[in-house]
């Protein structure tokens, strides 16, 4: 039995060792293939029709998330082929929490992805692949309709497979294109958005709530999407460059 446990315990520790240590920086070839790739899927508005999905799940993710923070509930996160979501909580209809929450949809995305440059720039790309993988179980955990579970399963799925069956080289690839991609992917939205909203569209917009709950013009809260999505970009991308 005491074999067992000693045996259990360094199996552990030698997990957490490999999770929690740095891995070598890929090849400079590596990190621009990865830019190129995410490029490739954000740019062209056939792919981006599929690839926005994934920018969905963070979005929704970023309101649920942020609305545990603060203290409300949440009842659950819907995710639509249209690449639409819907995340619903339960709590004060005003307030600084209702205020934070609505703002979290947009700038998730950019913010995760700078996260991830920064973690990326420690050479920490296992860690990095094993927290998507966990934010993705806890999402699946709210997910409250078919297409949005297959969705997120699709997705940490993938890390998984990555994390547990690929080389160094794999998953130093596939981190650094998961990254650019929330930075680059975290950018378009707000750019739609603006288009949608100077067609006289989107009423109901994440831009739109919050003006109401803060009585400042949607067009500052807009302005807010695009600097943080934006200054993301710039700042992971120095990260990820090594600039």
């Amino acid at each position: 039995m005491e074999a067992m446990v000693s045996t259990a315990s360094a199996s552990l520790a030698s997990l957490w060792d490999e999770v929690s240590g740095t891995q070598p920086d890929p090849d400079v070839w590596v990190v621009v293939a990865a830019l190129a790739a995410a490029v490739a899927v954000v740019v062209p508005q056939v792919l981006w029709r599929l690839s926005r999905n994934a920018i969905t799940i963070a979005h929704e993710g970023g309101h649920g998330l942020v609305a545990l923070l603060t203290g409300r509930t949440l009842t659950g996160i819907r995710l639509h082929s249209d690449t639409s979501g819907l995340t619903v909580s339960r709590g004060k209809p005003h307030g600084i929490g209702m205020i934070l929450t609505a703002a979290a949809g947009y700038t998730a995305p950019p913010l995760l992805g700078l996260g991830g440059a920064a973690l990326l720039g420690a050479g920490r790309i296992t860690l990095l692949l094993w927290l998507a993988t966990a934010l993705l179980v806890a999402m699946l955990v709210v997910i409250r309709n078919a297409y949005g579970a297959v969705s997120v399963l699709g997705t940490g799925g993938t890390f998984v497979l990555v994390s547990w069956l690929a080389g160094p080289q794999v998953q130093a690839a596939f981190a650094y294109a998961v990254v650019w991609f929330l930075l680059l992917g975290g950018v378009r939205p707000a750019f739609e958005l603006q288009a949608k909203r100077s067609r006289g569209g989107a009423g109901e917009s994440d831009a739109d709530q919050l003006s109401r709950l803060t009585h400042v013009p949607a067009g500052l809260w807009l302005f807010l999407f695009h600097a943080v999505s934006l200054c993301s970009l710039m700042g992971g991308g120095r990260w990820l460059l090594g600039v």
